[in-house]
Formats: C-alpha cells, structure tokens, sequence
C-alpha cells in the first residue's frame, strides 16, 4: 500500500448519515433566516433532500430546542404556505474569553451567531502570574454565564482568545503577557469549575486571538464575496492570520500568522520576543503611542482615544507616528501578499480608528512593491475590519461551529416523565 494514500476510514452508517443531514438542515435554516425566512421547502430545495426526509428532520431539531417555528410564509415554491423555521434564540451557545494585554472581554453567541453577552474589563495584565490572569478571566466568564442563563442560553464549551503561539490548549509563548508554556485551557477551566460547584464543567480550548478575530471577520464582517484575506490586529502587539478559500491558515503547528515578529530592521529596537527590529516594534500600541509622545500611564484604550484625536487636530508628531507605522506595515504586508495572494488585506483592533492616517502610506508602500499589478491605490483591497470581527465573537462562534456541524452531540436529554 502506498504511504501517500488517504486513510478512507468506516463506511457511513444510517445514524451517522441522519447526523449529518441534521447538521445541513440546522445550517440550511440559519443561513435562510439570516436572508429572510426559511421554511421546509426552502431548506429542501437547498439542501437536496427530499421534503419528506427535511420535515422529519426540521421535527427533530425542534423537539431537541435547535429550531422554532412561527407563523404561515409562502416560499416561492410551488404548494402550501409553510411555517417560517428559524434557530432557536435559547439553549446551546458558545462562550468567548479573550485575554489580552490591558483587558479581558467575554461574551457568549448563540446559535444565529448574535451576540447576546458581552462584558469587559480593562486590566493590566503584564507581568501578572498567568494563574492569576486566568482566574480574573474565569470570574468574569462566571458572571457572563449568569446573564446568559438569565436568558436561557447555556453555552456548551469556551474558547480562550489568547495573544501568542498557542498550541494544544497550552501558550507555547506570548512575549507581551511574559508566558512560556502555560496550560491556560486547564488553568481557566479549573477557575471556572471553582467558582461554579455542582454546574457541569465546560470543555475549553485556546486558540490565537488573531486567528479568531479573523474568523469572526469571515464569519460576521462586510468582506461580501471575499474569501481570501490576510487580517492584522493591532494591539500591545501586531497578530496576524491568514485565510485562504474560507479556511484559517494554521500551519505545521498552529503557528501560522506571526506576522508582528516579522523584522523590519535587524538593528532596531529589541523586542520582547528576543529580536530585533520585528514589525510591532514599529507598529504596536505602544511603539506608536511612545513615537506620538502619549505617556505609556495614559497607555490602553484611553491612549489610543487620544493619539486618534491628536491625529484628527493636525497635530504633526502624532500624523508622523502614525505614518511610520503606516508604512512599516505596508512594507511587511506587501511581502505576505506576494507570497499569499489574498484579495484583501484587512486592519482590526486599534488600527480600524487609525485608518484615515494609516492606509495612506500603507497603501502606497503595497502599489509599489506588490508584483501582481493589482494592488493599485484606492483599490479597496485595503481595509478596516467591521466592528462584527473581534476575537472574543470569534472564540464564541467556534464552539457554536461544533454544535452546527453535529447537533445531535449537543441536544439536551428529554425530562424523565413521572
């Protein structure tokens, strides 16, 4: 037997099939109510089951709380008027941790990928243990998880959103947080389950925060038709993720994406990573703020706010940071681009606020220096993310990914009647 042949794996049984059919009607009434109503013949016509086998299974998914139906619709198709099926707004959801530098944000999504929860706090969490940061995280995920029950919604599984390279549910290494090696998934669960006894625990992944405020971008953003993209966020550090064809780029190991520890100069300032001169050295929060002569005291969100409205007075030092950055940035993705060929290159976190001053010199960097002739200036392949492409959304809709793509995993047992 060749070595390069694919494992084929076992047949599909009949429950394995009605699974997988559950999960294509599930997904079916999400995507038709998100474009207006979805009714049994419109999912049929979608899916290419018969009307017969969609009813038994639109029964299915009502019975175990996936689905609801109101009133009478007419479908275009030919027959009577069906009720209108939509995803329930109670039951399973999906909750998002992020842990960032100088805050924490959680919020739980349910199944139309709503955000229904959602609490932040600003804190400084440099230098701070990691059990300590992760048990901070984990009270404000206990009190997000009170007002989603408070709303019926009971999330079945957590993803951390965390800044660094992030593999098996363990931080590998996030140079700007100072943690090498941290079991963060365990940790954070542990502090969940602590301050919640006798509520079932929840199972956590962890995963790169760019990597999740990209996907929240495809999943919930205005990129239209675009598929292909390389999104950048930009905070304390610079994250990056790749998405080709609708797909995350993960890489040999997950670690894919990296692209604040890209050098632009191997002479230039030291950066907590251990090199030189790497891209957020010149475009990070705090390279740009200092640059701009905003005191690091006045650092974060209220930093930001203020290099932002110095940049809207004219005021030249913070138009000359901002420039730098903008171009340092354009340089290094001009490089990813030729290498990736995404449509699109996509700017979240502080950098959406910065785009007036930034794109600029970005963009100009990115005409001259891509070879496809493509990317001219004003062409649009340049652009802010949407307000919709945070990580902490992004981390919430991976879980509600699972509960889509099997359903059945997730419905909650029929009570036992007496």
């Amino acid at each position: 037997m060749k070595s390069y042949l694919t494992p084929l794996g076992s047949k599909a049984d009949k429950d394995t099939v009605r699974r997988h059919n559950l999960s294509l009607v599930l997904r079916a009434v999400r995507d038709e109510g998100e474009a207006g109503e979805a009714t049994r013949a419109g999912v049929s016509a979608r899916v290419g089951l018969t009307r017969a086998a969609v009813s038994s299974l639109v029964e299915q998914l009502l019975d175990s709380g996936f689905v609801t139906e109101s009133g009478k619709t007419f479908s275009g198709l030919a027959g009577r008027p069906g009720t209108a099926l939509k995803v329930a707004r109670t039951g399973p959801a999906g909750l998002g941790v992020e842990i960032n530098i100088d805050y924490v944000s959680v919020c739980v999504v349910d199944l139309a990928g709503t955000g229904r929860v959602r609490q932040t706090e600003h804190l400084d969490n440099r230098g701070a243990p990691p059990g300590e940061v992760l048990a901070r995280a984990a009270a404000i995920a206990a009190r997000t998880l009170d007002s989603a029950r408070e709303q019926d919604l009971y999330p079945v599984g957590a993803t951390l959103a965390l800044p660094g390279l992030v593999s098996g549910g363990s931080v590998r290494q996030a140079p700007n947080l100072g943690w090498n090696r941290v079991a963060a998934g365990q940790l954070f669960a542990d502090a969940l389950s602590g301050l919640r006894p006798g509520a079932p625990g929840l199972p956590v992944r962890s995963e790169n925060e760019a990597n999740l405020a990209a996907l929240a971008e495809l999943w919930f953003g205005g990129l239209g038709t675009v598929r292909s993209f390389l999104y950048l966020t930009g905070e304390i550090g610079v994250g990056g993720a790749l998405v080709l064809d609708g797909e995350l780029l993960r890489g040999a190991h997950g670690f894919a994406g990296e692209i604040g520890h890209v050098v632009v100069d191997p002479a230039g300032p030291q950066c907590r990573c251990g090199s030189r001169g790497c891209l957020e050295q010149y475009a990070g929060q705090t390279a740009l703020l200092r640059s701009a002569g905003i005191e690091e005291a006045g650092g974060g969100a209220a930093g930001v706010m203020e290099l932002e409205r110095r940049a809207q007075a004219g005021e030249a030092r913070a138009l000359g940071a901002v420039a730098e950055a903008g171009l340092m940035l354009g340089r290094v993705l001009s490089g990813a681009v030729n290498l990736f060929d995404p449509d699109a290159v996509v700017l979240g976190g502080i950098y959406r606020g910065l785009m007036p001053w930034l794109s600029p010199p970005a963009d100009e960097e990115l005409t001259g220096r891509v070879v496809s002739g493509l990317w001219s200036r004003g062409s649009g392949r340049l652009r802010a993310s949407s307000v919709a492409g945070d990580a902490a959304r992004g981390a919430a809709a991976l879980v509600v990914q699972d509960v889509l793509a099997d359903p059945v995993a997730y419905a909650r047992p029929a009570p036992v009647e007496a």
